[in-house]
């Protein structure tokens, strides 16, 4: 009994084995970035960037196609080229950052759809709301660095509501339209290496 006991054991640890991921991949902060869009008074968009996060990949496959990611992005470092617009983002009517510092995503399945093109889908976290989402990957592929490194690149778009997630200040415009769009788009330029 007690040797069927072990057989099983060995046989549960070996599968769970089999379908961790030990490749790590860390991200080149440097060629990296995570910027946003979202309309401004109807007629333009305004834009910005967040100065600190990180992204955590951990992949065997070379195609990246059952890769776990998760990123953290540090929302007290938006930058909108405004120091007092990004005093606003930071309040309670926008981001929150005194109650909630972290915007997060934590991917459930990366799905290829074609050469270098996948559905990224995971849950995303903003002031403390979690939904699920999917996102637009384009894969550049991997290449050597000049330094011996194997370097991989990613350009991953989307988009999200950013009143799904409690962040619901606006003002009316009087022609129509509010001064702040609803849809929030996304664009993450993503290097990270081996």
């Amino acid at each position: 009994m007690k040797s069927f006991i072990a057989m099983i054991a060995i046989l549960v640890f070996g599968a769970l084995s089999s379908n961790a991921q030990n490749t790590k991949w860390n991200l080149d902060r440097s060629h990296s970035s995570i910027k946003f869009s979202v309309s401004h008074m109807v007629v333009s968009e305004a834009d910005g960037k967040f100065g600190d996060f990180s992204v955590n990949v951990a992949s065997d496959k070379e195609d990246f196609s059952d890769a776990n990611i998760d990123v953290t992005i540090k929302a007290t470092t938006i930058n909108t080229d405004d120091a007092k617009r990004d005093e606003h983002l930071r309040s309670a009517d926008f981001f929150d950052v005194a109650n909630h510092p972290n915007i997060t995503f934590k991917s459930k399945s990366m799905k290829k759809k074609g050469k270098g093109i996948y559905k990224l889908s995971g849950d995303f976290t903003m002031r403390g709301v979690t939904k699920p989402v999917t996102l637009d990957v384009k894969y550049g592929g991997t290449q050597k660095s000049p330094w011996g490194q194997t370097v991989a690149g990613f350009k991953i778009t989307g988009k999200i509501n950013r009143k799904d997630y409690g962040v619901s200040w606006s003002k009316l415009l009087d022609q129509g339209g509010a001064v702040v769009g609803d849809v929030v788009d996304l664009v993450a330029n993503i290097e990270i290496t081996k």
